[in-house]
C-alpha cells in the first residue's frame, strides 16, 4: 500500500475506523516477560520528561520518536541511546507509525493543540495512549478522544499525574470518611509568576522545522517565534492558558476531593490581561466559579504574584462543616473546626507512578484501574475550557452534560474549530 499523504489519509478516515489500516497490536493482555513497545510523539519540554520516564521502566523499550523539529528528535534520540544503549527510529509524521504492528502505544506530549489527533488515530489504529493534559484543545475533540477510546477498547491515560499521588488518595479517602463533615466548596489556585512575551516580527521557521505539520488544525499563520516552542500555550490556537495548563491539575484533584459530580450546572468567569502588556491572549487573572447541586468550586488564577495562598503557591482548599483539607502537589492537611491540624501525609512524585500504572493497565486490559481514564481526564479538561469559553463570552454558561454544550449560541461556537483541510477530526 502506498504511502498517504495527510490529505489522502483525512479522506479516507473511514478506511482507517472500519479496521483497513488496523495492526494487529495488544487487543489481549501483553505477555509477562514481553517488553511493551512505545512511540513517543512531540518530545520536547514535558515531552521530553515523558520519553525519559517511559524509557526508564524495566520492561519498556521507546521504538520510535516522531516529533516536527529535527533538532529535537534528533537530540532526545541521541539520549534515550545512551540510556538505553538502543537508538529509537525517528519519523517527522506520526502518521507513518500507525500501521507499525510492533508499537503498542504512543505517548503523547506535544503542544494542545496537538493531542487530539495522534491519540484518535492511534486508538483507531489499535493502540493505547498516554496523552498530556488537558485532553484536547477543545471540548468536540477531547469529547472524540473518549469516543474513540470506547469503540475501539483502548487503555488511554490523561497525564494528571496527581491522580496517581499516594497522599492525594489517603486525603480523598479522609475526606469520604466524613472527617470534615459534609463537603460544599472548594478552592484551587495558582498564583506563581510567570514572564511577559514580549512582540518579534514574523520570521522564516529555524532550519529542520515542519511548520505547516507543526500548525496541523490551526489556522494558516507566519512562522512567529513566540507562538513556537514554550510560549504558544498563551495563544488561542494552539493553547488554553494557564487554566487548562497548570489549573487543570488543581481542578482535577480539587474536584476529586470535593466528590463534585462530573459536571457543573452553571459556570461563570471574571478576569482579563489586568498585569501584562504583552502579545499573550489568555488572560493573566481569573476567578473562575462552577456550580454543583449544593457545591461551589472557585478557580483563582495570578500568574503575576508570588504572594501565596495558605503558603503555597498552587494548591486547593475542600471545606466541610466539619473543617477542611489543604492540599498541594506533595503534602496534605487537615484542620478541624477549631482550625487545630488533625491529620496530614506526603508522598514521592506522582509521576512515575502514573506512568506504572497505565504500563499495568496495558498489561491487565483493566480500563477501570487506570488512575486518570481518559472519560475522566475529559469531565476535568471539560472544566478549563468552560472557564476559558465563559470568559471569552462575558456570561455565566449552564451546562449540558447531556450534549457538553451550553445554554448560549455564542459559547456553543467555542466547542471546536473548523480545522485546516488534511487535519480534520476522524468520524468515530
Amino acid at each position: 500500500m502506498k504511502k498517504l499523504n495527510r490529505r489522502e489519509f483525512s479522506r479516507q478516515g473511514g478506511a482507517l475506523a472500519a479496521g483497513l489500516f488496523l495492526a494487529p497490536s495488544i487487543t489481549q493482555a501483553i505477555g509477562p516477560n514481553d517488553k511493551i513497545r512505545i512511540a513517543c510523539v512531540g518530545v520536547r519540554g514535558r515531552g521530553g520528561g515523558l520519553l525519559h520516564e517511559f524509557a526508564s521502566q524495566p520492561d519498556v523499550e521507546v521504538t520510535h520518536i516522531a516529533d516536527i523539529d529535527e533538532s529535537v528528535r534528533t537530540r532526545r534520540a541521541a539520549e534515550i541511546k545512551d540510556k538505553t544503549k538502543k537508538e529509537p527510529k525517528l519519523v517527522v509524521d506520526y502518521l507513518d507509525l500507525l500501521k507499525d504492528p510492533s508499537i503498542d502505544a504512543f505517548v503523547i506530549g506535544t503542544p494542545d493543540h496537538w493531542h487530539a489527533l495522534p491519540a484518535i488515530h492511534a486508538c483507531l489504529a489499535g493502540k493505547d495512549v498516554y496523552v498530556e493534559k488537558p485532553d484536547g484543545h477543545n471540548i468536540v475533540e477531547g469529547k472524540t478522544m473518549v469516543a474513540a477510546a470506547r469503540k475501539n477498547n483502548r487503555m488511554v491515560q490523561m497525564g494528571t499525574q496527581s491522580r496517581s499521588a499516594t497522599f492525594l488518595k489517603e486525603a480523598v479517602e479522609y475526606i469520604r470518611k466524613g472527617n470534615i463533615g459534609k463537603t460544599i466548596f472548594a478552592r484551587a489556585w495558582e498564583t506563581d509568576r510567570q514572564g511577559a512575551i514580549s512582540k518579534v516580527p514574523d520570521s522564516e521557521p529555524p532550519k529542520g522545522v515542519d511548520y505547516d505539520l507543526w500548525l496541523g488544525a490551526a489556522p494558516k499563520k507566519p512562522f512567529n517565534s513566540r507562538r513556537f516552542h514554550g510560549n504558544w500555550r498563551w495563544f488561542f490556537d494552539y493553547g488554553c492558558g494557564d487554566l487548562g495548563n497548570d489549573g487543570v491539575h488543581r481542578l482535577d484533584y480539587a474536584r476529586w476531593a470535593l466528590g463534585a459530580p462530573a459536571w457543573p450546572d452553571a459556570i461563570s468567569t471574571a478576569g482579563g490581561k489586568f498585569f501584562f502588556d504583552d502579545v499573550q491572549e489568555w488572560p493573566d487573572t481569573m476567578q473562575v466559579t462552577y456550580e454543583y447541586p449544593g457545591k461551589i468550586l472557585v478557580y483563582e488564577m495570578r500568574v503575576w504574584s508570588k504572594p501565596k495562598l495558605y503558603g503555597i503557591t498552587e494548591g486547593a482548599a475542600i471545606h466541610g462543616d466539619g473543617g477542611w483539607v489543604l492540599l498541594s502537589n506533595s503534602d496534605w492537611k487537615a484542620f478541624d473546626k477549631d482550625g487545630k491540624q488533625a491529620a496530614g501525609g506526603t508522598g514521592p512524585s506522582p509521576s512515575i507512578l502514573h506512568v506504572r500504572n497505565f504500563l499495568d493497565c496495558m498489561r491487565s486490559r483493566k480500563r477501570q484501574e487506570l488512575n486518570q481514564e481518559i472519560e475522566q481526564g475529559h469531565q476535568s479538561s471539560v472544566l478549563c475550557h468552560a472557564g476559558n469559553i465563559a470568559w471569552r463570552t462575558g456570561k455565566k454558561l449552564r451546562f449540558n452534560s447531556a450534549t457538553e454544550s451550553f445554554d448560549d449560541a455564542e459559547a456553543n461556537r467555542y466547542l471546536g474549530r473548523e480545522a485546516r483541510k488534511g487535519f480534520e477530526l476522524p468520524k468515530v
